[in-house]
């Protein structure tokens, strides 16, 4: 077995493009989940939003692609205010039945044949949208370690998608600790006493929604222009509950929490996955028992399996603190 090889895939995998984008989606969970008790279960569709934004801009209106991302930011906005102007003064579980709706509704949407023109239907949209971004590139060659390797437009996405997970979470950690972030968790406390206050609950609910959103869609754009093509299917709830399972690996409302939870997340199932394939290969797995077409399958059961032993014994996360899982049970 060829644990050089195993180590390596694993180790990109756990600081690559999969794991911003996962990072990102996250961020904006422990924003409504950790810090204000929100359930958002569609936040794939705030990534599908900012993902067909860019495309859609560029490529069928020929739109400059840094206008495209702020149109992007101002369409999830959009999508922030009309999912929680109706739901925000209702009890929690309105909100997560209408988000995890509206995320299968913006899918079906995308995949509609009525819109094939502008936004390509079940194929998707494929296309250079992303060319502005790359052609400010400077790795004229990729990173080839012997633990680490990328090509050079991977590497360019890793490098600047880091870079915007670390001003968000900056960013993140003077909201959370401001007069604002100290109100959120409040809120997800007790509700009642904050409004008691006579602080307007249902305003801070839909900045945070907003602002979740927001970082939502910012992953959509990493998505999206990693891999210069959006398909609707890519954004179906499985990537929601991807995105609380990361959240839920590191510890809600930790500001750190969701990327060492994504990067724990991507390495195990990269490892995994490598190796089970080299095991099976090289007979030391006997093919009666798995199969190399089963070892996708068979990753996510063991990786599933060690959330659930998690869960268990430490139910707040790796990094977690179990008070903060406590919600306002009146929400």
């Amino acid at each position: 077995m060829d644990f050089l090889f195993i180590t390596q895939q694993s180790l990109s995998a756990a600081i690559g493009v999969n794991t911003i984008i996962f990072a990102l989606a996250a961020i904006g969970l422990n924003m409504h989940f950790g810090y204000t008790g929100l359930l958002n279960f569609g936040q794939a569709g705030f990534l599908a939003v900012g993902a067909y934004s860019v495309a859609v801009a560029v490529v069928s209106f020929n739109i400059s692609l840094w206008i495209a991302l702020l149109i992007g930011i101002g369409n999830s906005i959009i999508l922030a205010l009309l999912l929680g102007i109706p739901t925000l003064r209702l009890r929690a579980d309105y909100l997560a039945i209408v988000t995890i709706a509206a995320g299968e509704i913006i899918r079906q949407i995308a995949r509609s044949a009525t819109f094939n023109d502008t936004l390509g239907g079940s194929d998707g949209i494929t296309g250079k949208f992303g060319k502005e971004f790359f052609d400010l590139n400077p790795f004229s060659e990729g990173l080839n370690l012997p633990f680490l390797r990328y090509t050079p437009n991977d590497l360019w996405v890793v490098v600047v998608g880091w870079s915007v997970v670390a001003l968000i979470l900056a960013l993140m950690w003077l909201l959370v600790n401001s007069p604002w972030g100290r109100l959120l968790k409040a809120i997800r406390e007790d509700e009642d006493a904050v409004r008691s206050l006579g602080k307007n609950v249902y305003l801070y609910k839909i900045q945070s929604l907003i602002a979740g959103g927001v970082i939502g869609s910012i992953g959509g754009f990493v998505y999206a222009l990693s891999r210069q093509s959006v398909q609707p299917d890519n954004y179906g709830t499985a990537l929601t509950f991807f995105a609380y399972t990361v959240l839920i690996l590191g510890g809600a409302a930790r500001v750190m929490a969701p990327v060492a939870g994504a990067v724990i997340f991507w390495f195990l199932l990269v490892f995994v996955e490598q190796f089970l394939r080299q095991a099976v290969s090289a007979g030391y797995i006997p093919d009666w028992l798995i199969g190399v077409n089963q070892v996708g399958q068979i990753r996510f059961m063991l990786v599933g399996l060690g959330l659930m032993l998690l869960m268990i014994f430490r139910p707040q996360g790796i990094f977690g603190d179990r008070k903060e899982l406590a919600l306002d049970a009146r929400a």
